[in-house]
């Protein structure tokens, strides 16, 4: 494989946000009541009457925990004092006192994680992070750096971080061996760069005919994904949670159309995962690349093929220099998610609190992260058509077929490799028809009809 140096992405993107400003240009730094913060400040708690009271968000939550938190609680159970007060704290009002009861059993927005009583402020803590994305990468790498932002905001300054693009502290698939060694607190990136370690990582990205972004995020938070998740990593000395997601991927980039199994023999692709070694069943020769990597390798001819994401993300890699033909959804990753990777021992060192920070930092960029590429990928999509004559296919019933042929073989070969591979796969393949199949007699079947009548797709 030809030796190149990390994507220029100066030359890849239209008018980024600059990296401090990437939370001030969304808008996050408005707090919930219309004041506009300057900075990657939390914005300030204020109490709630009447309606307002009810409306529970993350940073609610958070900040109501923080603001109960005074002074470090004594054992003071007397006469004078039945309840054993935090000497010195003045008893809170009985409206402040009810809001506090009912955010102590509120699950954390977006976690299904129930918050319990608030630990003792420890001070600041600083967490530093690495990334497998370029700097100011469009899509993927700026919604890293949006969270590593976020984490800071949202915790007022009591946890900052550090946070490192792909190169420029490690390699972008080093992430996980600096993380596991503890050298750093923890990484972003897709889990199925370490499918290499254990073939089960590939289920906490995504995998071939697998869940789309919905049904994978009710498998992680309520069908068991999680704790497998817990237990695969902890194997590793590794803590993870979802933190983002793309949607379903397209099929690739392509300068040839793809129209049997044959068109896919000798065909240099860059395509990681399980997805890859599907390919590589029909007779691909895969490779897996970093993305800073992907676009010189197609231009220089090193590849010939290649998937990334979507229009969102893929436009600003500018693949369309050098392959015109654009297939949409993909098989290889239909959905799921990206991953907050912490090193374990790091993880069991913080507090209730700030644990409850970072899952809801994480919580709340999984879904911004996928509201946003479900937002843009229409208007990319068109940009790419209309602005760089990309060709835009779906791939055939009979190509469909040779891919799920090599799958049914992927998926024995994973089951074979361990328990733990075994009982991932098990579990994810009886909650793919338990939570999918529910999901195609109602959205599904509400979609076709929606999109026949009105003639969508």
């Amino acid at each position: 494989m030809v030796n190149v140096s990390p994507l220029d992405t100066d030359q890849q993107r239209s008018d980024p946000p600059c990296r401090g400003n990437i939370l001030r240009r969304s808008g996050l730094f408005a707090d919930l009541h219309g004041k506009r913060k300057s900075g990657p400040v939390c914005c300030q708690q204020k109490r709630h009457s009447g309606t307002e009271k009810n409306k529970v968000t993350s940073q609610h939550i958070i900040q109501g925990i923080k603001k109960t938190v005074a002074r470090k609680p004594t054992s003071l159970s007397s006469a004078s004092n039945p309840q054993g007060k935090m000497a010195g704290v003045t008893i809170m009002e009985e409206k402040e006192v009810e809001r506090r009861k009912f955010l102590k059993g509120a699950a954390l927005a977006g976690t299904g994680a129930v918050l319990a009583a608030p630990a003792v402020a420890q001070g600041t803590k600083t967490i530093t992070i690495v990334s497998t994305w370029p700097r100011d990468f469009p899509g993927l790498g700026i919604s890293a750096q949006r969270l590593a932002e976020r984490i800071t905001a949202l915790s007022d300054g009591a946890l900052t971080t550090e946070y490192f693009a792909a190169g420029e502290r490690v390699g972008a698939f080093d992430a996980f061996d600096e993380v596991a060694s503890g050298n750093s607190q923890a990484y972003i990136g897709a889990d199925y760069y370490w499918g290499g370690k254990h073939p089960a990582y590939n289920y906490f990205t995504s995998v071939p005919f697998g869940m789309s972004t919905q049904e994978w995020t009710a498998w992680i938070r309520f069908g068991g994904g999680q704790e497998l998740w817990d237990e695969l990593a902890g194997s590793f000395g590794l803590k993870a949670i979802a933190c983002g997601s793309t949607g379903t991927q397209a099929g690739g980039w392509f300068n040839k159309e793809i129209e049997s199994r044959d068109d896919l023999k000798g065909l240099k692709m860059r395509i990681p995962g399980l997805g890859g070694t599907v390919m590589s069943k029909l007779g691909a020769s895969t490779v897996s690349l970093p993305g800073g990597q992907i676009y010189e390798n197609l231009v220089s001819g090193a590849i010939e093929a290649t998937e990334w994401v979507g229009p969102f993300n893929d436009y600003f890699m500018k693949f369309y220099e050098a392959a015109k033909i654009y297939y949409t959804g993909g098989m290889h990753e239909p959905g799921g998610g990206l991953a907050f990777g912490m090193n374990a021992s790091w993880y069991g060192t913080l507090t209730d609190w700030e644990k409850a920070v970072i899952e809801a930092a994480c919580a709340e960029e999984h879904d911004m992260s996928h509201s946003e590429a479900m937002a843009k990928n229409g208007e990319y999509l068109s940009k790419l058509v209309n602005d760089h004559g990309v060709e835009v296919k779906a791939f055939n019933d009979d190509v469909w077929d040779a891919f799920g042929e090599a799958s049914a073989e992927v998926f024995e070969e994973v089951r074979d490799h361990s328990d733990l591979a075994a009982r991932v796969d098990t579990n994810f393949q009886q909650k793919l028809r338990e939570i999918g199949g529910t999901i195609a007699q109602f959205e599904g079947n509400f979609l076709n009809q929606r999109n026949r009548i009105l003639g969508l797709g």
